[in-house]
């Protein structure tokens, strides 16, 4: 009885939750915040209020449009995530250096998302070279098992899309003043802002290189990233190089920081990049050094308590099979350190 009656407060609490947020949101695919400034970097949260038909969502595809670039999807646990890459029409400005290719689909695979829910798929990106007033429609489809719902008519010059059976997504871009502060690319600091950032990250990475030793096993390098505002999952990276003539194998890592930690790899080829998480642990071959680092291996820190911001520590404990149980401390660095 006691497990019914907390499952019922659960699902009544959840229910709540979910009216509220549906009572606000629309019976189609849309943005939570429909609006985004010239030049700025921003998190685009899709919402995906229902099913098909009364089926499971099993996987959500969006693409991006011309003027949405340097896109970075956010994981989501138990789904998993494809980007597909390709050629921009034109040319983008990262840093000083000219861009002409990234992210223009982004898949999230195998979840499962009842009907009775709604949840969010949250992209970063930076809205570039779009004239204040032009609206950028992300054509979405929806996937549940073999039922497919399209979200990709647009109306035409400009036109009231309320009228459409089933609308893109669309993102009105305005005026910011000085085009907003952007947060990923730093547009809106000054340089000794940048300089502080730097040296910062110096400091971090310098007291990070600490090797630690555990039977055949050299640990090194570690470090994570600090999250983004609304982002719910956090990185973390290290070295370990295996000095014996046994294999071994990294098996868990758990933290006091966060409710779980998984071991994830991401690969891309035939430009997909693709991730999965490692449910078997790493193997560390012997006389080998295996590297976890952006866009590779990596850890995922989910259920995170606390956002990891710059200048923190996050303990972890590894469980290598033959090596066993090691604590390592994470420094964590800018979320574009590294």
């Amino acid at each position: 009885m006691k497990t019914i009656k907390t499952f019922g407060k659960t699902f009544g609490l959840a229910a709540l939750l979910s009216a509220t947020a549906f009572a606000g949101a629309e019976a189609h695919v849309s943005f939570l915040d429909k609006q985004a400034t010239q030049d700025s970097t921003i998190l685009a949260t899709l919402q995906v209020p229902h099913g098909c038909d009364g089926k499971s969502t099993t996987e959500v595809r969006v693409k991006l449009p011309e003027g949405f670039v340097f896109a970075k999807p956010q994981p989501k646990p138990g789904w998993e995530l494809e980007v597909i890459r390709g050629d921009y029409q034109k040319s983008y400005d990262n840093h000083g250096d000219k861009v002409k290719t990234g992210a223009v689909e982004i898949r999230w695979k195998n979840g499962n998302l009842s009907d009775d829910f709604y949840d969010t798929f949250v992209i970063q990106g930076k809205v570039s070279g779009v004239e204040a007033g032009t609206s950028l429609a992300f054509p979405v489809t929806q996937m549940c098992g073999d039922a497919v719902e399209a979200w990709d008519q647009v109306a035409k010059d400009g036109g009231d899309p309320h009228g459409l059976k089933s609308p893109a997504p669309l993102l009105k871009i305005v005026a910011g003043e000085g085009h907003g502060h952007d947060h990923d690319d730093m547009a809106g600091m000054d340089m000794t802002d940048k300089t502080g950032m730097d040296m910062a990250g110096m400091t971090a990475a310098a007291s990070a290189g600490e090797t630690i030793n555990t039977g055949d096993l050299e640990i090194s390098g570690g470090f994570a990233k600090a999250m983004l505002p609304g982002q719910p999952v956090g990185g973390g990276f290290f070295t370990v190089k295996n000095n014996g003539k046994t294999d071994d194998r990294l098996v868990s890592v758990s933290s006091p920081a966060s409710g779980e930690v998984q071991i994830h790899e991401m690969v891309t080829k035939d430009n997909v990049m693709r991730m999965r998480q490692l449910k078997e642990g790493l193997a560390i071959a012997a006389g080998q050094t295996v590297k976890l680092e952006p866009g590779n291996l990596h850890l995922m820190f989910q259920k995170v308590k606390t956002p990891f911001k710059q200048g923190d520590t996050v303990p972890v404990t590894l469980t290598f099979e033959k090596a066993g149980k090691v604590d390592l401390v994470l420094q964590v660095l800018s979320a574009q350190g590294k």
